[in-house]
């Protein structure tokens, strides 16, 4: 099952983003075969952050929950998010970083 989540920035966040990137960073790479891509939302190039974004392969929306939950973003700031289904357009065009 293909989601994204979409995360909303509170007041505190970005003391967070400053103590725990290292932490965050690590949990993504652990976790790197079921969260395909993530990265932080800004409403300009430079600005602060206001956000994130992940895109998730997981068997389950039970399983998204989870990583988002014991993310250590999230578990020192219980920011705002939703989980959406994904259906990606046009299949056969992969994504390259």
């Amino acid at each position: 099952m293909r989601l994204v989540a979409i995360f909303e920035d509170t007041a505190p966040m970005a003391a967070v983003r400053s103590r725990l990137e290292p932490a965050h960073i690590e949990y993504l790479r652990v976790h790197a075969s079921e969260i395909l891509l993530a990265g932080g939302l800004r409403n300009a190039p430079g600005g602060s952050f206001v956000g994130g974004l992940w895109v998730l392969e997981v068997p389950s929306k039970e399983r998204a929950v989870q990583l988002v939950e014991a993310d250590p973003y999230f578990k020192a700031e219980r920011r705002p998010y939703k989980l959406l289904v994904w259906g990606k357009a046009l299949p056969e065009l992969k994504v390259v970083l």
